[in-house]
């Protein structure tokens, strides 16, 4: 009887189509996954834009990004700097309440049960970049330059505290106002022009804490209209410094702008991308391809082109220039 069988040249080519047929099926395969990803990122800016808008709802008010001084603060005023960020005020909102009720909003943020300072929250986290297990970032000693009582120069070494990290951060404003260590700084309090800023808060008389913060934002601030301003947005980092401070350190910790806040404008643009160089550690920017996702202050989610130029960006930031720029055209 006549035996039938494959040879093994029938075998090669069988074996070749299913390899080309693989080769065609991962990169869709690949491409469906990331679009899923992008999707869940979205959905979270989305979560957290509803969050503000519940707050703003409750309090007439936006929250602070954080607590902050002026340069030269008037007498009462002086206090805060380090106590928690926008990211913590908001959580009763998210369905973590639980974890916002071991909070104390008046008291430093490194005075906090090191658990609680490192939970991470899935609603803070772009799913291309990490999982909830992979969010957070460990104390670092730094060596910083200090003058001595002698007047002479010496060094001393400082521990940053580490906590839970996250991929999306507040609109502080433009660039504008400047980072050349003048008072107009924009990372001191009252002195950005996004909808989540640096404020400056009363201090209690009795133990010199922040009380009150003075430098509300409010709906009527937003007077380019809400549809036309960021809130918040995926922030730059390398995925050389993911979870590295100062690059990605504790969206919890005030004292840490670029963790939970960034900016646009010249000199500070979109990242073209993950390895973008030079990379402005107040920037935002995606690991999306050719996408940096937002949301408005009205709730409503955006993808933004990482070409966008510098000029146009501002216009979003700034919550009140008069350089309106309709949204929709940016998708």
């Amino acid at each position: 009887m006549k035996k039938n069988g494959f040879t093994l040249v029938e075998l090669l080519v069988v074996i070749a189509i299913i390899s080309i047929l693989m080769g065609l099926l991962l990169p869709a395969v690949q491409f469906a996954r990331e679009s899923a990803r992008n999707a869940s990122c979205k959905n979270n800016l989305r979560q957290i834009g509803l969050a503000v808008f519940n707050y703003e709802s409750a309090k007439q008010v936006y929250p602070p990004a954080r607590i902050m001084p002026a340069k030269d603060p008037a007498p009462g005023f002086g206090c805060g700097g380090n106590e928690a960020s926008w990211l913590v005020r908001i959580m009763p909102y998210i369905e973590a309440g639980n974890i916002y009720s071991q909070w104390d909003l008046a008291q430093p943020y490194s005075t906090h049960a090191a658990e609680l300072q490192s939970v991470p929250l899935s609603t803070y986290l772009c799913p291309t970049r990490r999982s909830i297990s992979e969010a957070t970032a460990p104390p670092v000693d730094i060596t910083v330059g200090v003058t001595l009582p002698c007047g002479c120069g010496g060094q001393t070494t400082v521990t940053v505290v580490g906590g839970a990290t996250g991929d999306y951060a507040g609109n502080h404003g433009d660039t504008s106002a400047g980072a050349t260590g003048a008072a107009t700084d924009f990372y001191y309090g009252g002195n950005g022009n996004g909808v989540l800023i640096s404020s400056r808060a009363r201090c209690q008389m009795d133990t010199n804490l922040p009380g009150s913060w003075v430098d509300k934002i409010r709906i009527s601030d937003v007077r380019d209209g809400t549809s036309n301003t960021f809130l918040a947005g995926e922030l730059h980092v390398q995925p050389e410094n993911l979870n590295q401070i100062p690059f990605n350190g504790p969206i919890y910790n005030g004292a840490d702008l670029a963790a939970f806040a960034r900016v646009g404008g010249v000199g500070t643009p979109i990242a073209r991308g993950p390895n973008f160089v030079p990379g402005p550690i107040l920037g935002f920017g995606s690991w999306h391809a050719e996408q940096c996702n937002f949301v408005m202050t009205d709730g409503s989610t955006r993808s933004v082109s990482p070409f966008l130029d510098t000029q146009t960006l501002a216009r979003l930031c700034n919550r009140a220039d008069g350089e309106v720029i309709n949204s929709d055209e940016l998708n």
